[in-house]
């Protein structure tokens, strides 16, 4: 058999397998684990198109004097 074959029977006994059991609560932890960092990257990217225009209107101040 293949090495690609004994992986595909290794990954169908392993799903044939017993289930864990997912802790309670998990999705909602992991939502809002999700809505963090949407809101934190939301924000970095608002600071980041701020100071971008502040750079260019100093560019162009400097370049109109």
């Amino acid at each position: 058999m293949s090495g690609a074959g004994r992986r595909e029977d290794q990954v169908r006994r392993m799903l044939e397998g017993p289930r864990p059991q997912v802790p309670a609560g998990l999705a909602a932890r992991a939502a809002e684990r999700g809505g963090r960092l949407l809101r934190r990257r939301r924000t970095l990217r608002r600071l980041g198109m701020l100071a971008l225009g502040a750079a260019a209107v100093a560019a162009f101040a400097v370049w109109g004097r």
